[in-house]
């Protein structure tokens, strides 16, 4: 079902299989409610005085809501040496568009003790690393 939200416009006819009407490849990249996986990507990480944290590196997808569980932030290091990754639980993050970033209620020193990891590691193999992860920062998981 078509959504009807103001500004925004259609793609495609309701219905259509056409991929893209233009022909020219997909060039919509956001909409109102909207927005690619490669424009979330990079976008800054800001705690509530303003101090950017880090960038967004990539994001968790549940793959049974299909809902977003965690950005994993990027943080430190330099040309990507010694780099390393902070997952943020979605619900935590707020965006602010004057900021033009995605705002998490964290200091510095309390991200300095935050789950994370680095390159080489995967720690998402683990189950139970998802409840480490929202128990630091304090969120109630959802079913």
């Amino acid at each position: 079902m078509p959504t009807r939200l103001p500004n925004e416009t259609p793609l495609r006819a309701p219905g259509s299989m056409e991929l893209d009407p233009s022909g020219e490849g997909v060039a919509i990249e956001e909409t109102r409610r909207l927005i690619a996986s490669s424009k979330v990507e990079g976008t800054p990480v800001f705690n509530r005085a303003g101090e950017q944290l880090g960038a967004v590196y990539n994001f968790m997808v549940d793959k049974i809501s299909g809902q977003v569980a965690y950005v994993v932030m990027s943080f430190g290091g330099f040309l990507g040496i010694g780099e390393s990754y902070h997952p943020l639980p979605w619900r935590a993050l707020t965006y602010d568009t004057g900021l033009g970033g995605y705002v998490v209620d964290i200091d510095k020193d309390r991200l300095a003790d935050a789950p994370r990891y680095g390159a080489d590691e995967d720690p998402f193999r683990d189950d139970e690393y998802g409840a480490q992860v929202d128990a630091y920062y304090r969120i109630t998981p959802t079913s």
